[in-house]
């Protein structure tokens, strides 16, 4: 069984890492270089970077924040926001990143991701999916809803179909954010990350809600996920890695500990 992965996110806008709920009322945290370090330091299986605003502001992504993490770090590191071409996926791949994290841009152009994975391998594409629920609506199947654009744009589609295309068009992994759980620190969506994990045969990480261990536990058990984004609950140094390892062993789910 592979080990279940933890991996700290940060949200980046104007060279800063920042914090929000549910993509609202984003608030300044600090360095996201020296965040990197401390979180690569303490146990991170992976880091996440996410240029929040760049693909709303229609610009390319701060690469000088990219490489100065990829030289601080050395693990896994995934790279989103802004990347609309296969040329900005290889610049970010070549500034240090080992994935790239296309949302907006593949909703816009879903070739991009089967480009990608032809370019630089599967493992290096992962699809990013900012999903809303909101139940009985025409077109929208499963309940929830892809939205883009950091939450501003409802794009009429199924979030379960678009998994799957994202799948058979080459993305290697799926990082499934909640906007209704992001940032609440009240739990992940359960029912959204299991909907999604049982359906298709690429890892998922789960993303939005963190706030205890035990939701955690709870999302890579019950919600099958392969992995869980963390945030807010590590960032305002509620919980370190180590003690959410500990906790993820003691209820028999395999991680990697120091």
């Amino acid at each position: 069984m592979l080990s279940k992965r933890i991996i700290p996110c940060l949200d980046v806008r104007e060279g800063r890492t920042t914090k929000g709920i549910k993509f609202e009322n984003n608030v300044d945290i600090g360095d996201p270089v020296e965040m990197a370090k401390f979180y690569y330091e303490a146990g991170a299986d992976e880091l996440v970077f996410y240029d929040i605003t760049a693909s709303h502001e229609r610009r390319d992504i701060m690469i000088d924040v990219v490489k100065r993490v990829a030289e601080t770090i050395f693990i896994p590191f995934s790279v989103g926001g802004g990347i609309r071409t296969l040329q900005d996926m290889r610049t970010v791949l070549l500034a240090g990143a080992e994935k790239v994290s296309v949302n907006s841009a593949a909703v816009k152009n879903p070739d991009i991701i089967s480009q990608g994975a032809k370019a630089f391998g599967s493992q290096c594409v992962v699809l990013g999916m900012d999903v809303k629920h909101v139940g009985n609506k025409p077109g929208i199947p499963s309940g929830y809803e892809i939205v883009i654009n950091g939450g501003r744009t409802y794009m009429g589609m199924d979030a379960l179909e678009w998994a799957l295309r994202g799948q058979e068009l080459g993305a290697g992994e799926i990082c499934l954010n909640s906007i209704d759980a992001d940032g609440t620190k009240t739990g992940y969506e359960l029912n959204l990350t299991r909907l999604v994990s049982e359906n298709v045969n690429i890892p998922v990480i789960a993303s939005g809600g963190a706030g205890t261990p035990g939701h955690i536990s709870d999302v890579l058990i019950e919600g099958r996920a392969d992995a869980a984004l963390i945030a807010s609950m590590v960032h305002y140094g509620t919980y370190t890695i180590s003690l959410i390892k500990e906790h993820l062993h003691e209820q028999g789910i395999k991680v990697r500990r120091a």
